[in-house]
């Protein structure tokens, strides 16, 4: 599929209006998108004009740190920015949507985390074996001439391609102290030069990765043939009754990951699936799925910290009954009731301190 005469949608001040309700869902009591809702209608002219006239640049990002479920550097976007990668997946989006396989559950409208779970699970109770594989370091990994030549494979618009060009320029080099040189056949000196990178935080970034792995997941179902096998971002899995064909699928998916100039990690085993299946923050059975232990850690320790906030003053007790309530809701998809029982009875709410 050929898209071409994109630009005219992208800019157009109903996809440009859209894009600004779409990045201020959520954030509309936060400053950035306060001061860009203050005069919208002449901040959203300036911005078409910037993009009419290919001004436009995207501005610096603001970094920050998280350490669950591990340790991550994000980097947010302006505001102003944050709305045109809005007006670009709107547009360009379709397209690549109606290309990606069923069973890719990330960053797509229907599908998410407990999806893919219920599915692992399905072809856990069909299948004896599997092969679980995750991507070292995704997005730091993820080169921006393959990017670029993904992109380019569906976009013909010259001016969409230059304006996706912006936004992968504007992640060069963010996540260069977590990215560690692989050599590929046939690299010159030139190599460690390469650009790559994509912030993770950008709206642009999640869709991009999906892009970028749709070659991976094209692989393994066209030509490997593989009659089970689902992704969610970086993490796949692949199933199979055959341990030695798992086992040659996996020396052929290390080849084609090469070709988008990617690893994965080296843990990644045949294994029964029997033993557990270790995937998105669950440990899944045929018949049953537990949380990971560190997760149910990591929830006992914010519960703490969030009742503790709840005790001084700090949060109402809707925030604390919200945190609450959306962790349940996450867990309550697993075997879980007695994890449950066992951290709520061991941390009752006492009244608030004086």
């Amino acid at each position: 599929m050929n898209v071409d005469n994109l630009w005219e949608q992208i800019i157009a001040w109903s996809n440009l209006y859209f894009a600004f309700r779409q990045a201020a869902r959520g954030k509309r009591g936060s400053a950035p998108a306060a001061r860009f809702e203050y005069g919208v209608a002449d901040r959203l002219v300036a911005l078409a004009d910037d993009l009419q006239t290919l001004r436009y640049r995207p501005g610096d990002y603001t970094h920050f740190y998280i350490h669950e479920p591990k340790h991550r550097k994000i980097s947010a976007a302006p505001f102003r920015d944050r709305v045109v990668h809005h007006a670009l997946c709107n547009v360009i989006e379709p397209y690549f949507e109606v290309q990606f396989i069923a069973h890719s559950y990330a960053n797509r409208q229907g599908k998410g985390t407990h999806r893919a779970v219920d599915q692992l699970q399905v072809w856990a109770q069909r299948y004896r074996y599997v092969l679980r594989l995750d991507v070292v370091k995704h997005f730091p990994s993820l080169d921006h001439d393959v990017l670029r030549s993904v992109l380019a494979d569906v976009i013909h618009d010259e001016r969409a391609l230059w304006l996706a060009d912006q936004i992968i320029a504007s992640g060069a080099g963010i996540l260069a102290d977590e990215y560690t040189m692989v050599w590929f056949a046939d690299d010159d000196l030139f190599a460690a030069t390469r650009p790559r990178g994509l912030p993770i935080g950008n709206l642009t970034s999640q869709f991009w990765s999906n892009c970028y792995l749709h070659r991976l997941d094209q692989f393994v179902v066209e030509t490997l043939r593989c009659p089970a096998y689902l992704r969610y971002v970086d993490d796949f899995a692949l199933f199979s009754d055959d341990k030695r064909q798992l086992w040659a699928w996996k020396r052929a998916i290390v080849d084609k990951l090469a070709s988008l100039r990617l690893v994965i990690h080296p843990e990644g085993q045949v294994m029964p699936v029997t033993e557990g299946i270790p995937w998105l923050g669950w440990v899944v059975w045929p018949k049953q799925r537990r949380v990971k232990a560190r997760n149910a850690v990591h929830f006992r320790r914010r519960l703490e910290h969030t009742i503790d906030l709840y005790q001084r003053g700090a949060i109402t007790f809707a925030e604390l009954d919200a945190s609450v309530k959306g962790w349940v809701n996450h867990v309550r998809y697993g075997d879980t009731w007695g994890l449950r029982t066992h951290i709520f009875e061991s941390h009752p709410i006492a009244p608030r301190r004086p």
